[in-house]
């Protein structure tokens, strides 16, 4: 039992690290997720929105350092009741997600691995079953080292965490793991290559055969019954191939212009996912930065999922030499973490993308 439970806790804190990290990496799209949650038809909880970087941010930071603490041992009956309570609350989560069909992807490790509701819920009940045997050989816990060296441990990785999250709220995520990465072609990201997998679909066809009702399953051909049809139902048992750039457009007046705007050599694109969230304040800059990525012989362009009536009033007080066209805004809000943000593309590839407090390291050849 001690090597198993020394086993397991090993095991378990490092995968809290890897997966508070990763949300760690990108405190604004959990934020996103938690939104989700809260919303109307979820949990019903509105009120917690305004708070949901905040929660965010506590949580991923929680989660890391209860992984630190469960390996050096630190204040065993506390870590542990803390790591129940969040592995009871994750999979509550996960099981209504999975069960409802609410939320189709439960965060758990950010963009960087995607997980089905029930394989997150899945993770989630093996994650339990692990704690529960930590719970039972606790009295196996024991600090891997001696106090002094615990605590500065734990203060360098905690003020570590505080550093981290700061940095990325203020600039961009280090680790990009969205299909909108420096270096990523969104047109080819939206393309499906030949070989890829397709969606399987099973029919379940009824007919009314001498005054009986008959069932028939297919997975696509029409059954030959001798009888009358009267109805069928369609259920997809095998999902096919989604490309990791999907639900792309950059629409105005009902029309679609990405084709023809991602083959610009040159192409900045200012996204606001939302301008009544948007530090407007900053369009005094990104005025400055479009005149000069105008002059260098640029296409600037302005992304938005709000109206014309909020566009027009923003471009005629601060005076901006761009058009806005409409995107849909979970698509913004995954191209870049900034509201609003900048990139500079070619060709539909994405050369550069900041924050906007970044806005004055931009290149324009």
């Amino acid at each position: 039992m001690k090597y198993l439970v020394g086993v397991v806790r090993i095991f378990v804190g490092i995968l809290f690290i890897i997966s508070g990290f990763i949300k760690l990496n990108d405190p604004v799209g959990f934020s996103f997720k938690l939104e989700e949650y809260f919303s109307q038809g979820v949990l019903d909880l509105p009120f917690l929105t305004p708070f949901a970087l905040a929660i965010s941010i506590l949580v991923v930071i929680a989660e890391v350092m209860v992984g630190v603490m469960l390996i050096l041992g630190y204040k065993r009956k506390i870590t542990i009741w803390t790591l129940i309570a969040m592995i009871v609350f994750f999979t509550f989560l996960t099981f209504y997600s999975a069960y409802f069909n609410k939320v189709t992807d439960c965060g758990c490790f950010g963009d960087a691995i995607k997980l089905t509701p029930w394989e997150s819920f899945t993770k989630d009940v093996v994650l339990l079953v692990l704690i529960l045997i930590i719970y039972v050989g606790r009295k196996f816990i024991t600090p891997l080292v001696n106090s002094k060296v615990l605590m500065t441990v734990l203060a360098v990785s905690f003020f570590a965490c505080i550093g981290y999250v700061y940095y990325v709220l203020n600039h961009l995520p280090v680790i990009d793991f969205r299909p909108y990465e420096i270096g990523k072609n969104i047109e080819e990201g939206m393309s499906t290559p030949e070989d890829a997998p397709k969606a399987i679909f099973e029919y379940k066809w009824k007919f009314n055969v001498n005054g009986n009702e008959e069932i028939h399953v297919t997975t696509g051909d029409y059954p030959t019954v001798n009888g009358d049809f009267v109805d069928v139902q369609t259920e997809e048992i095998q999902a096919g191939y989604e490309p990791p750039v999907h639900d792309f457009t950059i629409e105005q007046e009902g029309e679609d212009f990405a084709a023809s705007l991602l083959q610009e050599p040159k192409l900045v694109m200012v996204i606001a996912y939302d301008l009544r969230k948007s530090n407007l304040e900053e369009f005094k800059n990104i005025k400055l930065v479009a005149d000069k990525a105008i002059k260098a012989g640029y296409k600037v362009i302005g992304m938005s999922a709000s109206g014309p009536d909020q566009t027009n009033v923003l471009i005629k007080e601060y005076n901006l030499n761009f058009d806005f066209y409409f995107t849909d805004e979970t698509t913004l809000k995954t191209i870049v973490r900034s509201n609003p943000g900048v990139l500079v593309l070619e060709k539909g590839t994405i050369k550069q993308k900041v924050h906007y407090n970044d806005i004055e390291d931009l290149i324009f050849n």
